[in-house]
C-alpha cells in the first residue's frame, strides 16, 4: 500500500478514505507518520513538522484519529495533492444540503468567473421555471437517463429525495480536465461520494447554511415544493449535514458572492489562494 502510493499508483486521498471508513482495516491501521512519508517528496524530517503542525501525535494510526484530526488531515493531503500535479485544483466538487444554495453559488460562479467551467447535470426531474436545457441542466426522460448508464457515460448519478435521478456527464468533464482546464461540479452528497471514489484527487467542498433556521427559511422561502416534499427535504437535510467530515473543505454560505470566492480560490494554485 505504501509502495503504491509511493509510485503514485494509488492517492493518499484513497487511502484516507478507506482508513476512515474501516479504522480496524488494513489503511486504518497504518502510523500517521508511516502514512505521510510514503507521499512523494515527504520525508521524516517533514512529516515530523507536519504532524505537529496538525496537533497529531507521531503514535497516532489513521484509524484512531478523532474527528478534528482527521478533518485537518485530510484537508493538508488534499492540498498537497493538488500542488504535486493531482486533479484537485482543477475538479472541485460542491455539495451540500438541500436549500443551502449550490446551484446559486454556482450559477454566480458562472456569471462572474468565466475561466472556471461548471458541469452541466442530466436529470430526469423537470424544469423549474428560469431553468435552461443545456445550462441548468440537461432534462432527460427515465429511459434517455438508463441508457446512459448502461453506456457508461455517467461519471456519477443517484436518486435524490427518493424522486428524481441526477447524473454528471462523464466525457465534457474528462475533457476538460485532460485540456488543463477547471472544472467544478454542482451535485448532491451522493454524487460527491461517487466522484471521490472515481476520482480520488477531486477536491470536496461542502457548503454549509449559517445555522439550521437559515436554512429552514430559504427552503420554505423558494416555495418550489409543496409543504410535504418541504417536510422530507428537511429530515434529509439533517443526514446530508452529518456528512461534513468526509468533505476536504468547508465553505458557509453567508453571502452568495463570499462564498463563489472561496469556492474558486480552492480551484487556483495554491501560490495563489487566499
Amino acid at each position: 500500500m505504501k509502495a503504491d502510493v509511493a509510485s503514485a499508483a494509488r492517492s493518499p486521498l484513497d487511502v484516507l478514505r478507506e482508513a476512515y471508513a474501516s479504522p480496524e482495516g488494513v489503511e486504518g491501521r497504518l502510523r500517521v507518520s508511516e502514512f505521510l512519508t510514503s507521499i512523494p517528496a515527504i520525508g521524516a524530517t517533514k512529516s515530523s513538522r507536519i504532524m505537529h503542525e496538525l496537533q497529531i501525535s507521531t503514535s497516532k494510526r489513521l484509524g484512531g484519529l478523532g474527528r478534528l484530526q482527521r478533518r485537518r488531515l485530510r484537508e493538508f493531503v488534499a492540498d498537497w495533492v493538488a500542488a504535486h500535479g493531482g486533479t484537485g485544483d482543477r475538479l472541485v466538487v460542491l455539495a451540500g444540503p438541500t436549500a443551502v444554495g449550490k446551484g446559486t453559488v454556482a450559477s454566480y460562479i458562472r456569471r462572474h468567473y468565466p475561466d472556471v467551467q461548471l458541469s452541466v447535470s442530466a436529470t430526469t426531474r423537470a424544469p423549474r421555471p428560469g431553468e435552461v436545457e443545456g445550462e441548468s441542466y440537461f432534462f432527460v426522460d427515465d429511459a434517455e437517463f438508463d441508457r446512459m448508464i448502461a453506456a457508461g457515460e455517467l461519471l456519477e448519478w443517484a436518486t435524490v429525495h427518493n424522486a428524481f435521478r441526477y447524473g454528471t456527464p462523464r466525457a465534457a468533464v474528462e475533457r476538460a480536465i485532460a485540456a488543463g482546464n477547471s472544472v467544478l461540479l454542482e451535485i448532491d452528497i451522493q454524487g460527491a461520494r461517487s466522484v471521490r471514489r472515481a476520482m480520488p484527487d477531486a477536491t470536496l467542498v461542502f457548503l454549509l447554511p449559517p445555522s439550521w433556521e437559515e436554512l429552514v427559511r430559504r427552503l420554505v422561502g423558494r416555495g418550489t415544493e409543496s409543504p410535504g416534499e418541504q417536510q422530507r427535504r428537511l429530515e434529509t437535510a439533517k443526514i446530508e449535514l452529518a456528512a461534513v467530515d468526509e468533505f476536504d473543505h468547508q465553505v458557509v454560505n453567508h453571502d452568495v458572492a463570499d462564498a463563489a470566492q472561496k469556492v474558486v480560490d480552492l480551484m487556483r494554485p495554491r501560490k495563489g489562494r487566499r
